[in-house]
């Protein structure tokens, strides 16, 4: 398949509204979950922990599984995959609605909408990578604000949802809203040179079966020269009977004569399939191998390592109050009346400013992405272990604009993983990281959850997560630091083809 050079534009920009609608519809509600796990909780009387555990796979489940997803999308396609997984997503919202315990959302909300929702993100980013080459930052933050205006409008549009058709009639409308992903994948039609006519049958298609000597693999040499002989002399029997026995005895005659010469060749093909086999898992082996050095190659680079810590940590303390603040504000005694808009949606709309305003702060040559990562870390673990002191619903909007925009972070950290290990490893890297950014989205609602089963209130649970990212971003801070690279390169030098993140701003 022969790929045109990406047009920067024409249907491209088709390309980014389709895939920043199928961003919209598939991340809307796995991310605003939050309003779900108040319902859930009452549904089914399980403990905090236990029922986190269907929002955080949801949103974990696709990071945790983007290897798979990445060779989905590089086998069959993005449009294929794309509209594959849009019967994923709506199917299991749909068959949530039918949920008899918690453990059935496990499976359909928690694995099977969080794996389609892997699977769409893998989609459009790749379609939108193969239309935009100059202009693909702007197409990337584009389609990546989709799922930031997805939990600003799901939060509240769930909650309106189940006031009028209930927990399963809200579960059904969503799911069917779902559908469009559909008609979006439709749209993204793959960049490739048409024109080019199938080629016709070789000669060799077009022969009878009986005159392949290797037809079946699985009969030895003698049966496949009595099959050969077998269909001559029909043939020849059928177009003339009176020299039916004369041919048969002269090709039995010849048949006898190149039968040796056929099992020669025979052996020496399998001989050659042999070796071909062999070489290919020696092949195979090569690059297994290869991919592990690389690995502890990269985990040489100590700022790559701390990256890596901080990621894990950050994921298990940032992300539970975007799933875990409106029942955090229920736990409070806040009034219902005194809401203005839900929590959730204040994250939602907050993430997309940041995700806007830290991507233009990268693009200056005076500022240094990773102390701005790290900065963002720093400045989350505050608002998180200044979460237990909020008692009213305003100090709680203001903490979950604070977290919303912190969390834009997503935005820089390809940044970041670029200046620490890159462009040569960026993809290797990138997706170590994500496996356990995924890890920790997992984890991180789960335990927070169960801190509060255990102490029946959020204030242990949040100093926890405060300390996680607290942690996190002191160790990034500690790796990034000038003296420390100085007195790490006088000690040793530093492996081949690694590659030590430069401090000073450009």
């Amino acid at each position: 398949m022969v790929f045109r050079k990406p047009p920067d534009g024409g249907w491209g920009w088709v390309i980014v509204l389709v895939s920043f609608f199928t961003q919209f519809l598939c991340y809307g509600s796995p991310l605003a979950v939050g309003v779900l796990y108040l319902e859930w909780l009452d549904a089914f009387g399980e403990g905090k922990g236990k029922t986190a555990w269907v929002g955080s796979l949801a949103n974990g489940i696709g990071l945790l599984a983007s290897p798979v997803c990445s060779i989905c999308v590089s086998s069959f396609g993005a449009r294929p995959v794309a509209i594959f997984s849009g019967f994923m997503v709506a199917g299991g919202l749909m068959m949530s609605s039918f949920a008899p315990n918690i453990y059935f959302l496990y499976v359909s909300y928690g694995i099977v909408v969080g794996l389609g929702c892997g699977l769409l993100y893998t989609a459009t980013v790749t379609i939108t990578c193969q239309y935009f080459d100059k202009r693909r930052g702007l197409a990337l933050g584009l389609i990546s604000t989709g799922s930031s205006v997805g939990l600003f409008i799901y939060a509240a549009l769930q909650r309106e949802l189940i006031e009028l058709y209930g927990l399963d009639g809200c579960l059904l409308i969503v799911g069917a809203l779902s559908l469009n992903i559909l008609a979006c994948g439709s749209l993204m039609r793959p960049l490739e040179s048409s024109g080019s006519p199938p080629s016709e049958k070789t000669c060799v298609d077009k022969v009878p079966d009986q005159y392949f000597v290797y037809h079946e693999k699985g009969k030895t040499v003698e049966e496949n020269i009595s099959i050969l002989e077998k269909g001559y002399v029909d043939e020849k029997c059928v177009n003339n009977v009176p020299d039916c026995k004369q041919d048969s005895i002269l090709n039995k005659n010849v048949l006898s004569s190149i039968n040796v010469n056929e099992k020669d060749t025979y052996k020496k093909k399998v001989v050659e399939q042999t070796n071909f086999c062999k070489q290919l898992a020696k092949r195979k082996w090569q690059l297994y191998l290869t991919y592990w050095k690389e690995t502890v190659v990269l985990f040489k680079n100590k700022v790559f390592s701390a990256l890596f810590v901080a990621i894990l940590l950050f994921d298990i303390g940032g992300f539970p109050p975007s799933l875990l603040m409106e029942d955090v504000a229920r736990s409070a005694n806040i009034n219902e009346d005194d809401y203005y808009m839900p929590l959730i949606s204040i994250i939602g709309i907050m993430t997309t400013v940041g995700k806007l305003i830290l991507g233009i702060l990268a693009d200056f040559k005076w500022v240094n992405t990773l102390y701005l990562y790290v900065t963002t870390l720093l400045m989350t673990g505050v608002a998180l272990f200044a979460i237990p002191f909020a008692k009213s619903y305003l100090t709680l909007a203001m903490l979950s604009g604070i977290l919303g925009f912190l969390t834009g972070n997503w935005s820089i950290f390809p940044y970041v993983t670029t200046k620490t290990v890159g462009i040569e490893k960026l993809t290797h890297a990138y997706g170590i990281l994500m496996f356990f950014a995924g890890l920790g989205n997992s984890l991180g609602p789960p335990i927070v959850g169960w801190f509060y089963d255990w102490t029946q209130e959020y204030d242990t649970a949040f100093y926890f997560s405060g300390f996680c990212v607290l942690l996190g971003g002191f160790l990034l801070l500690l790796a990034a630091l000038p003296c420390w690279n100085a007195c790490t390169n006088q000690g040793s030098k530093l492996p081949p083809n690694t590659y030590s993140y430069k401090v000073a701003s450009s």
